[in-house]
């Protein structure tokens, strides 16, 4: 009875005449249960009438469980396989069941479920002791549990971890939330003496565009209401207390970071897509996909087109007079603002590749630029942008820097998943921080204070370095 072996869901905790019992699935859904995963079938399971998802041995090897797709739970002998009941009847839960997890004394389990609850079972009476109640939201369908020891967790489709509290169901002890998709970028803004990281996604289905964390604490939680459709490319804080993002829904929004929602009132419709934004002066610069726009009291009020190069990234001057334009034929281009226009002056800076990112140190004595070509180049602001230093270190291009407050370092992080700390007056005395993010590229960078560095990466984490000069 040839079966393939697709899944192994389980493991019998104790061996018997030197083999582990091994709970598989075969491609019709069924359980069978083998002792060497080679199909040798000692008993054919399948009183599931849809996909079994899930199945948990007891910590003791006397039973084991099976959840499915139908909503139910079954119990068998851990040793023979043989039915010993059910948990809640013929319907456990009244969605698919996701997980289960046992009790460390096996008298209990809890399973999860896409009815967006948690259930704590007995498994001697077969009935429900507490029902969980996660939420009503489509993404609060509960997809993993977890018993360690006194704690009982689930997993919902948001990737929110629950702390489940038994004397008040309705509410978890705590929930765990973040990112579960590559983050794109983040920024830094301080409120009430406190600082909080912003951070923006590759937007997918069902998942929010931006959260916050509080610095101090790791605590954090996502905006609410209507965001950005797609992904989040750039964001900033600007002085009236706003977060600037620009998205690949070509759309820049205005979020009052005092009330952490999204409206509907505040987005500005772009011609094209924008790829960076930068605001200083009560201005905001975006560059867009063939074209550049100066906005202020969040309405465009010039626009730069036929720009006869490829703009890739722009930055304020902090003073509000200048506006750099990096594009991907190697050329920074400086306009001057002139009341509500932008006025190419004809004064380009070179760098070494097509420019990836770039930004004005915080009181505009330097522009620092990074390129393809693995260059960072910082100019000096009052000497006519002329060149102050040249930094080499990445192995890969960097794509992303940010000032520290303290005007004399910067931070640049690459695709060779690197991070360096770089003096504007030394290009030899830097601070390297190799595989900061080892799955993936350093996406963008912030600083929280003069010693403290947050950076993110595509691996869906935010991470703050301490930095010691």
């Amino acid at each position: 009875m040839p079966y393939e072996l697709k899944h192994v869901f389980a493991s019998l905790p104790q061996m018997e005449r030197g083999v582990a019992k091994v709970i598989g699935g075969d491609p019709k859904g069924n359980n069978f249960l083998y002792t060497n995963g080679k199909c040798v079938i000692i008993r054919n399971i399948d009183d599931h009438s849809q996909f079994v998802n899930c199945v948990r041995f007891s910590p003791d090897g006397a039973r084991f469980a099976t959840a499915g797709a139908d909503g139910q739970i079954f119990l068998y002998d851990g040793t023979t396989g043989e039915s010993v009941g059910t948990l809640g009847g013929e319907k456990a839960h009244g969605g698919g069941i996701y997980a289960l997890s046992w009790s460390p004394d096996s008298s209990q389990l809890i399973s999860a479920s896409g009815d967006k609850t948690v259930k704590l079972w007995d498994v001697g009476a077969g009935t429900a002791v507490t029902t969980f109640n996660l939420g009503s939201d489509v993404t609060d369908q509960q997809l993993g549990c977890l018993w360690q020891k006194d704690h009982l967790l689930s997993i919902s489709l948001s990737g929110y971890i629950n702390y489940l509290d038994k004397n008040n169901p309705n509410r978890p002890i705590r929930t765990v939330k973040g990112h579960t998709k590559s983050i794109q970028c983040l920024t830094v803004h301080k409120n009430d003496g406190r600082s909080f990281v912003y951070s923006g996604i590759v937007v997918f289905p069902l998942t929010p565009a931006s959260h916050y964390w509080d610095a101090e604490t790791g605590e954090n939680d996502c905006f609410s209401g209507k965001g950005h459709s797609n992904q989040v490319s750039k964001m900033v804080t600007n002085a009236d207390n706003e977060l600037v993002s620009c998205s690949m829904d070509d759309t820049l929004r205005y979020t009052k970071l005092g009330k952490k929602e999204y409206s509907a009132s505040d987005v500005v419709k772009m011609d094209f897509q924008p790829k960076s934004v930068s605001v200083a002066g009560g201005l905001s610069l975006a560059v867009c996909i063939g074209q550049i726009v100066l906005l202020k009291d969040k309405k465009k009020i010039f626009t730069l087109d036929n720009l006869g190069y490829e703009a890739e990234v722009g930055a304020l001057h902090p003073s509000g007079t200048t506006a750099a334009v990096g594009g991907t034929d190697g050329k920074v281009r400086l306009y001057s603002i002139q009341g509500n226009t932008l006025k190419d002056e004809g004064k380009t800076l070179e760098a070494k590749g097509p420019i990836t990112d770039m930004a004005y140190s915080n009181d505009g004595a330097f522009l620092a630029v990074v390129d393809e070509k693995k260059a960072t180049t910082a100019y000096s602001v009052p000497d006519g942008y002329s060149v102050k230093n040249e930094f080499y270190g990445h192995h890969a291009k960097p794509v992303s820097l940010a000032w520290s407050p303290d005007n004399e370092h910067f931070a640049t992080g690459g695709m060779d998943m690197m991070v360096y700390v770089w003096t504007v007056s030394d290009p030899d005395k830097r601070i390297k921080l190799p595989d900061s993010h080892r799955l993936h590229h350093v996406s963008s960078l912030a600083w929280i204070d003069e010693h403290t560095l947050a950076t993110t990466s595509h691996d869906a984490s935010v991470k703050l370095w301490t930095i010691t000069y």
